[in-house]
């Protein structure tokens, strides 16, 4: 018999629409402390969590961006990304980066989901030719997957490898998802 601790891990009977924000902020947070993100409960939250998210932009939106960006081998940049969304960058631009911002939630899902990390395509205007990342967004990601449980050395050697397998996917793959 599955003990308690087992029965919530799972995530199932649990009501996540009558959860606050701040409810599944924590737990997503928790989850993360203890190293469960590979369980049933945290990738539920965070599908859950993205759902919440502010119309501007959104989930489905990047992902498909970034598949079809990664299908035909190139890189995207921060504002491609926002109209992609059809959101003007000078809107876009303070909800995109950061601790919880929309690349980092989109890490949580491509982990959730079981998919590459996509977000690791998504460069500035000056790195769109060559994927290179700037020191802070290259901290960020990296940050970002070590919260998710990823370990790895070096980290710009981690980001080019998550981007090679971001272009591999994106090619193997028959539909992009949603």
């Amino acid at each position: 018999m599955p003990t308690k601790s087992q029965r919530l891990l799972s995530g199932e009977g649990i009501d996540y629409a009558a959860k606050t924000d701040e409810e599944i902020t924590t737990w997503v947070s928790r989850l993360e402390k203890a190293g469960e993100t590979r369980s049933p409960l945290y990738r539920r939250l965070i599908e859950e969590r993205s759902s919440r998210q502010p119309p501007l932009l959104q989930t489905e939106v990047s992902l498909r961006h970034l598949t079809a960006t990664a299908r035909s081998g190139k890189f995207t940049t921060y504002g491609d990304l926002a109209a992609a969304n059809g959101a003007e960058w000078s809107k876009a631009r303070h909800l995109m980066n950061g601790a919880h911002g929309h690349l980092d939630q989109l890490l949580d899902i491509c982990f959730a989901r079981d998919l590459p990390l996509l977000p690791a395509i998504c460069v500035n205007k000056e790195g769109v030719r060559t994927g290179d990342l700037s020191p802070e967004a290259l901290n960020g990601f990296a940050a970002g997957a070590r919260r998710l449980g990823l370990e790895f050395g070096d980290d710009r050697e981690f980001l080019r490898e998550c981007q090679q397998r971001c272009f591999e996917w994106a090619k193997a793959e028959k539909q992009i998802p949603s």
